[in-house]
């Protein structure tokens, strides 16, 4: 997948050649796109992926010139996404009943947000989800509270932003002495396309998009209605066990359970496994014809 042939990502001063490019490639109709995937997934047909691919290549750009801010090269962002995006590709189910863009739009992100952090010059970033969070957040919550990237945090500051990003004062002072030699005043001045703005104009906004949020609502939609459906075939013993075991905060006992059905302990866990599994089945059984 990574060897097809896409326009060659310039240095930033031929970005506006190459985003012609992008956008000389056809937005393609959700029935197009899904014979496309089909076809590439059953068939491993490299001309279809080839067109699912270059048709979002201005979701990549889009999403890349987001993150400006953090001082690399655009063309270095926009070539991380498009890896993300054939991976997207490679991995995307169409019978799902997704468009790619949806499900694109998450591993063009993490590959774009992995190369930001690998690519800051001090002390390693760290890769776990809370440090990254908190590495894409301290900017924006601190142009929020107008605090200033003159250096280190004085005790007020260093409490105010632990306290908005849920992490501990030190997590805070860490991070923001690792970041700030690469900091500028989020106030200094920044020439955009003839335009001067403020620095903290160009700083990303990592809350979920519009798109994302109706993404994700549309996921948990389809997963809550397939698990009705599928509960709806258990028999009536085996759904309350299931329900009372496995889908509530604070789940019933074996022992109360087999009070309520005059049955022993291991005879409630044998009904509770039996609909489990009949219950994954139906689920993936439905899934897929969806």
């Amino acid at each position: 997948m990574t060897t097809l042939a896409l326009p060659t990502v310039p240095m930033e001063g031929g970005l506006a050649q190459y985003f012609r490019e992008a956008w000389r490639f056809p937005i393609l109709g959700a029935e197009e796109e899904y014979m496309l995937a089909k076809r590439w997934r059953e068939h491993d047909d490299v001309e279809a992926a080839h067109a699912l691919v270059t048709s979002h290549l201005r979701l990549v750009a889009k999403i890349a010139t987001k993150y400006r801010g953090y001082g690399l090269p655009v063309a270095d962002l926009v070539s991380e996404g498009n890896i993300g995006l054939m991976k997207a590709v490679r991995k995307f189910e169409p019978d799902l009943g997704f468009r790619l863009s949806t499900y694109a739009i998450w591993w063009i992100k993490a590959a774009i947000t992995e190369y930001v952090l690998r690519s800051w010059s001090l002390v390693k970033m760290g890769t776990v989800a809370a440090q990254k969070k908190l590495f894409f957040s301290l900017r924006r919550i601190k142009g929020q509270m107008k605090i200033m990237d003159n250096g280190d945090l004085d005790a007020e500051e260093a409490t105010r932003l632990a306290e908005a990003l849920d992490v501990s004062e030190s997590e805070v002072v860490a991070m923001n002495a690792r970041m700030s030699s690469r900091d500028l005043s989020l106030n200094a001045p920044v020439t955009k396309d003839g335009d001067t703005t403020e620095f903290l104009d160009t700083l990303v906004d990592e809350g979920p998009s519009p798109e994302a949020l109706v993404a994700e609502e549309e996921e948990r939609t389809q997963r809550r209605s397939l698990l009705e459906r599928a509960l709806a075939t258990l028999p009536e013993r085996e759904r309350h066990i299931l329900v009372e075991r496995r889908l509530k905060d604070n789940p019933s006992t074996l022992e109360v359970l087999g009070e309520v059905y005059g049955i022993s302990r291991e005879r409630v866990r044998q009904l509770e496994v039996r609909a489990f599994e009949k219950l994954k089945r139906e689920m993936e059984t439905d899934g897929a014809a969806a």
